[in-house]
């Protein structure tokens, strides 16, 4: 026994030093080449794994133009891709017809879906029938307070009002004493709780304006009319970042000094935010939002696994400012931030 002890230990010591030398040479270049591989293989659509060719759909309360859900759909596409998975998007800025789409998907018998609760009067019924149907759902970016009563398996996102929240508070640091909060889509609750959860904890005052999120000349009109009439006005808050260059301009053509930050983060909040005409940005990461949607998805699918423990997975808020901008620059570009 004592000689098959002795080979054991050899042929371990042989397999070890085997073992030894293939990872010292994965150390130089071979994790490079793996990771270099893998991102090949996801581009060109060969998927990871070998599981089935499920088909996710996604379905958000966007309009027409809007480049947050361009980066959404970035990352769910770049999970999909990895994960085996087919991936369909729809949207409809009206409740009711986004909860249309959820149904058109339910009927072609999709293998799972993802749903935003921006109207989650609207869409409530629409869940209803996913969950009997069977299919998984998985609410992102708005909705976190009903998505587990409508039946889905968890929310990613932020918490609106937490951002909001956060919002106020960087406010208060950079002494601002009267801010006007632009909400572009009338209805949408979590556009509500960001400017209700600014309004908390800012210690100046602080003004809502409504304005038609699809028209931009009413935007920027609407903004410059505003600052106009009342120069005390410190701080313009955009509540999605394709508006905040129009703030920048209805401030030009107003002679404001107005400070005009913003939610959300793309390239040109990112150069806005280097040059000084922006404040900060508050991001909540869509690209991750999208990417781990489908990722959470796949893996119910694939071993009944649930993340979150029946709270929201949160993807931010992050403040971004002009210190932050620059490491930031190359991923806006690339459209992942």
């Amino acid at each position: 026994m004592a000689r098959v002890r002795t080979g054991a230990r050899a042929l371990g010591a042989v397999l070890a030093g085997v073992l030894g030398l293939a990872l010292a040479g994965c150390s130089a270049t071979g994790g490079k080449r793996a990771e270099e591989a893998r991102e090949a293989q996801v581009a060109g659509g060969r998927a990871a794994v070998n599981t089935p060719k499920w088909t996710f759909a996604m379905v958000s309360h966007s309009g027409d133009g809007d480049t947050f859900w361009d980066i959404v759909q970035n990352g769910a596409k770049q999970a999909a891709a990895k994960d085996n998975i087919k991936f369909v998007y729809g949207h409809d800025k009206e409740g009711s017809r986004q909860a249309q789409l959820v149904q058109s998907y339910i009927d072609q018998k999709v293998d799972g879906l993802i749903v935003t609760l921006a109207k989650p009067d609207a869409m409530k019924g629409a869940l209803a029938k996913a969950e009997k149907a069977g299919i998984p759902v998985i609410t992102v970016n708005s909705g976190s307070e009903v998505s587990e009563k409508y039946g889905a398996l968890t929310h990613v996102g932020q918490d609106e009002s937490i951002a909001g929240e956060a919002v106020g508070e960087e406010l208060n640091k950079r002494h601002r004493k009267k801010a006007l909060c632009v909400l572009h889509e009338q209805g949408n609750v979590g556009h509500e709780q960001r400017c209700d959860g600014a309004q908390k904890t800012f210690e100046g005052t602080m003004k809502k304006l409504y304005v038609e999120g699809t028209n931009m000349p009413d935007v920027q009109s609407s903004i410059e009319s505003q600052l106009q009439a009342d120069p005390e006005i410190d701080s313009v808050v955009t509540l999605g970042a394709p508006f905040a260059a129009t703030a920048v301009k209805a401030k030009d053509q107003a002679n404001s000094k107005a400070e005009i930050d913003t939610f959300d983060l793309n390239a040109q909040v990112a150069d806005g935010l280097q040059d000084g005409s922006l404040g900060f940005a508050v991001d909540q990461q869509p690209y991750l939002q999208g990417y781990q949607a489908v990722d959470l998805l796949w893996l119910y699918k694939y071993n009944s696994d649930v993340l979150g423990g029946g709270r929201p997975v949160l993807t931010g808020p992050q403040v971004v400012t002009k210190k932050d901008a620059g490491a930031l620059a190359e991923y806006t570009k690339r459209g992942t931030r």
